[in-house]
């Protein structure tokens, strides 16, 4: 479709009422070319329709001492495309400290809930720079923006580190020289991440790796940056803006639990069912490596805890020869915690692929070669993410590699050793169809019940669960680890972490809950649960257990808010099965209430439970 007939059909559908039909359209657009180009015309269009499209907003502010203002739209318009809707707060040019320091400035008023500092070499340590002297006291400069940001915000903060010059001041000799200007520079990089290593929701930006993978010669604009103080040239800004949103998809919980993947022309090169298991290109010279490459990628994203799928149109006997017989396979069928090969409809498959792992279709990435499969699954299953490949399979691997969907800033002990939750998985099936009844299945499990107060060593794992648990998350509020890590310090506030164990295996930390106490109120303010564990009781024995705590630190009724999202619809009835009153109405949600003095929640009798004291208390 040529631009301005891709334009008037987004507007056409914008006229006829059709607000997500243009998103889609918009997003679509985005994928295959997401630059400058296009950005305002993105960004103008979905803030016709964005009202309609239940957007998650954030709140950025970028602190910096150049020129950003060209970058905005490129981010936002990426933003958009990810379900998130965008406001930005660009701080005075140059006046990053003052408002760091400033608990009245303009930056605070503001109240992010992300925050960039993004500051060159040559303005924080201009000497430095010019090769003139190489103290590094700029560590000391960022070591109290950062507490001081930290004090006065609990935004999340990601901190740019310096670029090292495109040409070195001395020549030759500087590469003879043990403390030279690129060595001072990366010192002082190293200390930058160790800062942010000291506190929670503070992450670095390699900036200085993003230019060198574009080219340090060709990064900047000599002629801009002296004339607009832009230090980027207008090609790279969507290299920059890129960078920010893999730091906004996880921040925003816009993440892929899952990747399924094509098998022909997409994992090895050739079509199995034609070519044979000695005919397909997988191997370490090219064409082959190209697809090895693009295996290797994959199994870097199952490292980070991303699951792995098969989803293929092919012949279920020659696709697993391939897959567990040729010698240039990477990946094996072991890595993979679904399959779907057959002849069905991929969409479909993806549905079953979605409904077998317990997750979101809309954490599902799907990564196929073919234009037609990925057009035919983004009309069929517009909730699923589609990976645009390029035509040359060279790119495969990269393509994967620069998908924002896949990035993490934490990995929990949860995050390495998901493989091995989802094969125990496939065992409770197995036990399912063997019994007679649920109770006999609950039984079985022999399922143990840990609750405990939120702790320095499950802090990170808790913030994840607030900021991706979607299906069974009663009101889904994100928190942030320093967020987590005030409420749990609050007297008035409890936050407890729920890990389950069953005779299989230990699915680790899988559910939260975090409580007000309010005179004779206690308030459940967050209930949430792993879609690992969903359907396995273990939510009514964490809420006993909130009832008995309730009730014991005095409250007489126990009451909680549901907030209905358009995937939360496993935890619709969970306060009235349990006995809540609906006590109040509105827009928004339903405030559900039980009497303590007259209810009381008991755990089901299969679930072995154990209750951590908290110390605090």
């Amino acid at each position: 479709m040529e631009t301005g007939e891709f334009r008037q059909e987004v507007d056409l559908a914008i006229a006829a009422g059709d607000p997500r039909g243009a998103a889609r359209m918009l997003a679509w657009a985005w994928e295959r070319d997401p630059g400058s180009a296009l950005a305002g015309f993105v960004v103008s269009r979905y803030g016709r329709i964005a009202g309609h499209l239940g957007l998650l907003k954030q709140r950025w502010a970028i602190l910096r001492s150049f020129t950003v203002e060209p970058v905005v739209p490129v981010l936002k318009a990426g933003a958009y495309a990810a379900g998130v809707a965008l406001e930005t707060h660009l701080g005075e040019f140059n006046a990053y400290a003052q408002e760091i320091l400033d608990p009245a400035s303009a930056l605070y008023r503001f109240q992010p809930d992300v925050a960039v500092l993004a500051v060159l070499t040559r303005d924080v340590a201009p000497g430095l720079w010019r090769g003139e002297s190489a103290a590094d006291d700029v560590l000391g400069r960022f070591g109290e923006w950062i507490g001081s940001f930290r004090k006065y915000s609990k935004a999340a903060l990601i901190v740019h580190s310096l670029e090292v010059p495109a040409v070195p001041c001395a020549g030759i000799l500087d590469a003879q020289r043990e403390d030279n200007r690129a060595e001072a520079i990366q010192r002082i990089n190293r200390g930058l991440r160790a800062l942010a290593g000291e506190h929670r929701g503070v992450y670095t930006l390699d900036y200085d790796a993003l230019v060198a993978r574009h080219g340090r010669q060709s990064w900047g604009d000599a002629r801009k940056w002296l004339t607009v103080r832009l230090p980027v040239a207008s090609a790279n800004l969507p290299h920059l803006a890129a960078e920010w949103l893999r730091f906004l998809h996880p921040l925003a919980g816009k993440v892929a639990k899952c990747v399924a993947v094509d098998l022909d022309h997409t994992l090895w090169g050739g079509v199995i069912g034609e070519d044979g298991l000695n005919g397909i290109c997988l191997g370490a010279e090219y064409p082959g490596a190209a697809f090895q490459e693009l295996q290797r990628a994959l199994l870097d994203l199952k490292r980070r805890g991303i699951l792995l799928a098969v989803c293929s149109k092919n012949n279920p006997a020659d696709a697993m020869e391939a897959l567990s017989g040729h010698p240039g396979m990477v990946l094996q069928p072991g890595d993979f915690a679904a399959m779907r090969i057959n002849w069905s409809d991929k969409a479909g498959n993806l549905r079953e692929i979605a409904a077998e792992l317990n997750v979101g279709l809309d954490t599902i990435a799907f990564l196929d070669d073919s234009p037609v499969e990925r057009q035919q699954v983004r009309e069929q299953a517009p909730e699923a993410i589609v990976i645009h490949l390029p035509e040359d399979p060279m790119g495969y691997a990269q393509a994967v590699r620069d998908c924002p969907w896949f990035e993490r800033l934490t990995l929990s002990e949860e995050d390495h050793q998901r493989g091995e939750y989802y094969a125990a998985q496939r065992e409770r099936v197995e036990l399912g169809r063997s019994v007679t009844s649920r109770e006999d299945f609950y039984r079985a499990l022999e399922q143990t019940a840990e609750i405990a107060p939120v702790t320095a060593q499950t802090l990170a794992r808790v913030s994840q669960l607030t900021q991706k648990t979607n299906q069974f998350n009663l009101t889904t509020r994100r928190y942030t680890e320093q967020q987590i890590a005030e409420m749990a310090a609050c007297p008035s506030c409890r936050v407890w972490s729920l890990r389950v164990k069953d005779k299989y295996a230990d699915n680790g930390l899988v559910g939260v809950a975090i409580v007000k106490l309010d005179g004779d109120a206690c308030e459940i303010d967050s209930f949430l649960l792993s879609c690992r564990v969903i359907g396995r009781t273990v939510e009514t024995a964490l809420l006993a257990h909130l009832a008995a705590d309730a009730r014991q630190q005095g409250a007489k009724v126990l009451q909680g808010w549901f907030f209905a999202t358009r995937k939360n619809a496993p935890a619709q009835e969970f306060y009235r099965d349990h006995g809540f009153e609906m006590a109040e109405q509105r827009e928004s949600g339903i405030l559900w209430r039980l009497d303590l003095g007259e209810k009381e929640i008991r755990s089901p009798e299969w679930i072995k439970q154990t209750i951590a004291a908290d110390e605090r208390r």
